[in-house]
């Protein structure tokens, strides 16, 4: 399209119209964006044609010549701009258009062409892009809003680019742009999630001397990650550094460190901590508090405890949930005190609690672990009625009991029901039953459950190929043994002490001292 003919059908518009395109320029000062505008303002109808004109000449009728650069450096305003990259669709296109005018065309840009550009590139993961239409952004004068600013930071994050996030934060905060605790505090929580702690700390100490204020949420966050990687002392710093900065720590805070200090084992701290709050007038435990400390007391054995707190929680008015009830019915199940366990699982129903796959998983196996596999079964029967689908860890329970008692063939039963659900199998379920059979001397049945369990691709581990390299050692079939063993070797499982010692015995025994030394040559 030539510029002569674009003039003339602009002429017959601007014949039937007095308002076409508007010469006075819309200017944005101070670096910034419109004040009191979220939106931008809605273009004429004769605007909006002219918006066309301009995004056929950019696609079809590259490169503009002079007359064209010159007619449209005349025009253009901010707002037509806006509506043209707006109307191109395309960001990559958008972004061609803004260079092309930055360059050619006597224009101020406004804040809004380059925050639909910065948040579409981000959008497609495109954060170059985006990276390059924010530098335009300053070069030409203006600044991100806190709004832009969040969403950058936070596209940047969960991309697991932390780097060109704090890169973002540092350079905004020195051209005084306020950053919002919330951006900060999202990052940070990204930062965690995806296993970066290490980095997430060092951004809070770095932030600390540019104006910004933590709240209880940035210590939750930190404390949380800390926590979860088992630096409780370290979670207990932040903790106690929150008073300085006018934080107090709720009941998230609370219930976060003492979940910390049971799993490692740090029980009478966190019911120390427990009994803090009840003295607190503005904070109160719940029963998160209640249960990650009985649950730490049931893990280690100590049932009184668990049961005596568990009894001051329904004191306090505080009901307990479904995960409070298992923690106690695994608790005295791996005590063997299946009494107790069988009267909580009794008392569910009145709390309004419905027993789930972790009850029922947690009483077979207490019933299993006393060898009352039998009335396990009877749980099994509870789950249809109930509806209740069991997990690989209740299949596994199970079909291990059962290779105890030696019951093979009940232990295949389970084994062809769990290939029947939807369920990922696991090494450590057919494990136990290769080993039975292998040790009941039926190496043709183990083999065949490998392949079935190779079939259902799952990939034998170490324990599995120990199993059947002693397991054919014992019948005398070395060749065959030393066949598994360099299968172990070639699918990338390294053989540990056991299986390698065992192994070279056995050939030894056999009188294969050459086939003995080359293994012990492989593996040293």
């Amino acid at each position: 399209m030539t510029l002569f003919s674009l003039t003339n059908r602009v002429s017959r518009v601007l014949s039937a119209s007095k308002v076409f395109i508007p010469h006075r320029r819309i200017q944005f000062h101070g670096g910034s964006h419109p004040q009191g505008n979220k939106e931008p303002k809605a273009i004429q109808k004769q605007e909006s044609w002219f918006v066309k004109v301009v995004c056929t000449l950019f696609v079809y009728s590259q490169p503009l010549d002079d007359a064209c650069l010159s007619y449209l450096n005349n025009n253009l305003t901010p707002l037509i701009e806006f509506e043209v990259v707006k109307w191109l669709k395309n960001p990559t296109f958008g972004l061609k258009f803004l260079e092309l005018s930055r360059l050619n065309l006597n224009i101020n840009h406004s804040f809004w062409t380059y925050n639909l550009l910065i948040r579409s590139f981000c959008c497609m993961g495109l954060y170059g892009s985006a990276r390059l239409v924010f530098d335009y952004m300053k070069i030409d004068g203006h600044l991100p809003d806190s709004t832009l600013l969040g969403f950058m930071i936070s596209s940047f994050g969960r991309a697991g680019e932390f780097g060109m996030a704090r890169k973002l934060l540092a350079e905004v905060q020195s051209d005084d742009v306020m950053v919002t605790i919330f951006a900060v505090n999202n990052l940070l929580n990204m930062m965690v999630k995806q296993n970066n702690l290490e980095e997430a700390v060092s951004l809070y100490k770095e932030n600390l001397g540019l104006n910004f204020n933590p709240d209880t949420w940035t210590f939750n966050i930190l404390i949380r990650g800390l926590c979860r990687v088992g630096k409780v002392d370290q979670a207990f710093e932040f903790f106690n550094d929150m008073r300085s900065f006018g934080c107090f720590p709720d009941i998230v805070t609370y219930n976060t460190i003492i979940n910390g200090l049971c799993r490692e084992y740090e029980v009478d701290r966190g019911h120390s901590l427990l009994n803090e709050i009840r003295l607190r007038d503005d904070c109160a435990p719940n029963v998160v508090t209640y249960t990650s400390v009985i649950s730490g007391y049931c893990k280690l054995g100590k049932m009184e405890k668990a049961s005596a707190l568990f009894d001051e929680m329904m004191s306090s008015g505080t009901l307990p949930s479904v995960v409070t009830f298992n923690v106690l019915i695994d608790g005295f199940g791996k005590v063997g005190d299946m009494l107790s366990a069988k009267s909580l699982y009794e008392k569910m129903a009145s709390f309004g609690c419905i027993p789930d796959v972790v009850t029922f998983t947690s009483l077979i196996n207490g019933y299993c672990q006393i060898g009352d596999v039998n009335r396990s079964f009877q749980l099994w029967d509870a789950m249809k009625v109930k509806n209740v689908s069991p997990n690989v860890y209740t299949f596994a329970i199970t079909i291990n009991a059962l290779c105890k008692e030696n019951r093979l063939c009940e232990a295949c039963r389970f084994l062809r029901e769990l290939q029947c659900r939807n369920i990922v199998p696991k090494p450590f379920i057919f494990n136990p039953v290769i080993d039975g059979f292998c040790k009941a001397g039926n190496l043709d049945e183990a083999n065949r459950i490998v392949a079935e369990m190779e079939k259902k691709k799952c990939d034998p581990d170490k324990v599995t190929f120990t199993i059947l390299i002693i397991g054919h050692c014992m019948k005398g079939r070395m060749l065959k043994a030393i066949s598994i063993f360099d299968k172990m070797l070639s699918v990338g499982c390294p053989p540990d002490y056991v299986t390698v010692r065992s192994l070279i015995s056995c050939l030894l025994k056999a009188g294969m001292p050459k086939e003995a030394y080359r293994i012990s040559t492989i593996t040293s």
